[in-house]
């Protein structure tokens, strides 16, 4: 444990992936702000005093999973021309299905934490709709140089994608069966071509 006062490295990064440990490990309902300091090896007030309260905790967490996702989307455009179409996307898709289903459903049983992600997301944090403007710019690209066919609706077809992701990490756990399979055939028949 750290000596009082003295600063501590990636403290964020630190209390999240604490938080998630404690999640995979002992559940939602064991998620409070002594557990997630006890994981983290921090003195018991740590959490509260960068954070004002669990609920803001876990709204910054959940938003810092969906900002990496968001910022590995933001590359997907640069790979237009390059690799396979497919694989592009299930190479996103795999980063999106990562985010611990925990962390993500916390944002929806914890109101005020809801609350607080979706006030973030209409202010222009990243999330679902930065990922999905990402994917309609790789496919619109692609789509420019021939390689996806030019019938497709690629507004369509990243919302088709975008939404399944959001349906399968709300409705599944980590340890559901071919997620990655589903994944896969949506993004086959979405860019196979006639």
């Amino acid at each position: 444990m750290s000596p009082r006062g003295v600063a501590i490295p990636d403290l964020r990064a630190r209390l999240f992936d604490a938080a998630e440990r404690v999640l995979a490990r002992d559940g939602a309902s064991a998620l409070t702000s002594r557990a997630i300091t006890a994981e983290a090896d921090c003195g018991k007030g740590v959490l509260h005093a960068h954070f004002a309260g669990l609920d803001e905790f876990v709204a910054e967490l959940v938003l810092d999973r969906f900002s990496r996702s968001a910022t590995l989307a933001a590359s997907l455009p640069a790979k237009a021309g390059c690799d396979a179409v497919a694989d592009n996307l299930m190479e996103l898709a795999a980063a999106v299905l990562s985010l611990d289903p925990g962390v993500v459903g916390l944002a929806v049983t914890r109101p005020a934490a809801a609350q607080r992600v979706r006030e973030a997301w209409a202010a222009g944090a990243p999330g679902f709709d930065t990922i999905q403007t990402s994917v309609q710019t790789y496919l619109d690209a692609e789509q420019a140089i021939g390689r996806v066919g030019p019938g497709m609706d690629t507004a369509s077809a990243a919302l088709a994608l975008v939404g399944t992701l959001h349906h399968l990490l709300m409705t599944s756990s980590p340890d559901s069966p071919a997620l990655q399979d589903r994944v896969e055939r949506l993004v086959r028949a979405l860019t196979d071509r006639p």
